[in-house]
């Protein structure tokens, strides 16, 4: 053989296994079109980085337990950068009320220059004030109704709680009112510590409508006793006042609920829930209707053993996952009813719940889960779409802090939101029936064969030409 034959058995060698090669890394088409499934999304507003919280048609439709074929692209197709987080609970405000008694301290009358204040306070063996009384600052001019400072009792509760405001309310026959009091704080009834003043009012027109200045603000903290008194205006001995203390809590992300109606089993007890292998179940329940019954249940799913003779059919075992007695009784007027369990988010197709409860109806399934939210670039041409349903769909999805980089967690938290409109079907050009994923698995074996036939094919002409070379040497 000479040279040139050999030059050119090399090439062709080369040149099959750099084929099949080639083939196993060529990149898959990822177009709009090779979804099944859309959700058009409006953005609000001029923000580039908006959030969606995923829809429930997503999580039905998706066809991947990571939700990898999640794509995101704008109008002319391009795809756009976007991140799954996994939501966070969040803070949230509330205020409560707690209680004040009110003391007026009645001031004396003597000659001679205004002294200071000198409060008798009896107190009970807990601290709650039972009376107060002055006997050495005489009354203001103004005091018409006997008084000139309001001592407050807050109550035990204060003492272990913030205080950032007090809520004045007026006594019967008066409307309009304007003053501005002065506020101290006190946990012993004797040394005082000056909070701030603030000026309160109740203005009334014509039309006998109000406009109310009632509240005084100031820096939270704690204290069981208060002292109010007048820098301008009448004394007056308010209805009643109230303490407002702020709380904060954290409310957890709002859940996903999906009801599947039950199919029989390939054992007996055994019911069926076909479901969504992208949904993250996190809580399971039953729905048992109207009936009165108490089912003790395991919660699972199928698991397909292969038979290793030749000539048999592979068997099914049942997987437990989880096991609870639920039941719904009524008592009387008194309903009792078993709520959702909780268990380690499990991504299945189906749900099969196994039951020896006799005479009881198959109960419909209850799934619940925590929907992820898509943080988004929204940097194209608008009108974008959501687009999903694709077994063999590649990971897109990026890291934060390439889509918001910067951005806090109470930044990211606040974004705006976009809406999603009505579900698209089309008919994609990929493959993404039930049996996707096994047929796409077998192709990509197909190609490794064919990759390592056409590696031993080259292995196979290089020895023979060493061969060739060795004997032509000799």
């Amino acid at each position: 053989m000479s040279n040139l034959s050999l030059a050119a058995l090399c090439l062709a060698a080369l040149a099959a296994t750099a084929s099949p090669l080639a083939a196993a890394k060529a990149p898959a088409s990822d177009v709009p079109a090779d979804y099944r499934y859309a959700l058009p999304l409006t953005v609000g507003g001029r923000e580039s980085v908006v959030q969606l919280r995923l829809p429930k048609d997503v999580y039905l439709h998706a066809r991947t337990a990571d939700l990898r074929d999640v794509r995101l692209f704008d109008a002319l197709g391009n795809k756009l950068p976007f991140s799954l987080q996994e939501p966070m609970p969040r803070p949230e405000r509330s205020r409560r009320d707690l209680p004040v008694r009110l003391f007026g301290v009645r001031a004396a009358r003597p000659a001679g220059p205004v002294g200071e204040m000198d409060i008798d306070v009896r107190r009970s063996g807990d601290g709650t004030v039972l009376s107060v009384s002055t006997s050495t600052r005489p009354a203001a001019p103004e005091a018409a109704d006997g008084i000139d400072t309001l001592v407050l009792d807050l109550g035990a509760a204060a003492t272990t709680a913030a205080i950032d405001a007090l809520r004045f309310s007026l006594p019967a026959g008066v409307s309009g009112y304007s003053a501005r009091v002065a506020l101290e704080v006190s946990d012993d009834l004797t040394r005082w510590d000056a909070v701030g003043e603030s000026e309160l009012s109740w203005l009334v027109n014509e039309r006998k409508e109000t406009l109310a200045s009632a509240r005084m603000e100031f820096d939270a903290r704690a204290f069981r006793y208060a002292r109010l008194s007048w820098r301008q205006g009448r004394p007056l001995r308010f209805a009643s006042i109230t303490a407002e203390s702020p709380l904060d809590t954290w409310v957890a992300p709002q859940l996903e609920r999906l009801v599947i109606e039950p199919g029989p089993g390939r054992f007996p007890g055994d019911h069926v829930y076909p479901a969504s292998l992208a949904i993250p179940v996190q809580r399971i329940g039953l729905d048992l209707g109207e009936q009165n019954a108490v089912v003790p249940a395991q919660l699972g799913h199928y698991v397909e053993l292969p038979d290793r003779q030749a000539g048999k059919a592979s068997t099914w075992h049942f997987a437990p996952l989880a096991a609870a007695t639920f039941y719904q009784l009524t008592q009387g007027s008194k309903r009792r009813a078993s709520g959702e369990i909780s268990i380690p988010p499990a991504h299945r197709a189906e749900w099969v719940l196994r039951t020896q409860a006799a005479g009881v109806a198959a109960p419909r399934l209850r799934l619940a889960w925590t929907p992820s939210t898509l943080v988004f670039l929204a940097n194209g041409k608008p009108p974008y779409r959501l687009a999903f349903g694709r077994a063999d769909a590649r990971p897109a999805a990026v890291d934060l802090t390439q889509v918001a980089p910067g951005f806090s967690a109470a930044e990211i938290a606040s974004l705006g939101n976009a809406v999603a409109g009505p579900l698209e079907t089309r008919t994609a050009a990929v493959s993404d029936g039930p049996g996707a994923a096994e047929q796409a698995a077998a192709a990509a074996r197909m190609r490794l064969f064919a990759l390592w036939g056409a590696l031993l094919a080259g292995v196979g002409v290089l020895g023979f030409m060493a061969w060739r070379l060795i004997r032509q040497m000799r």
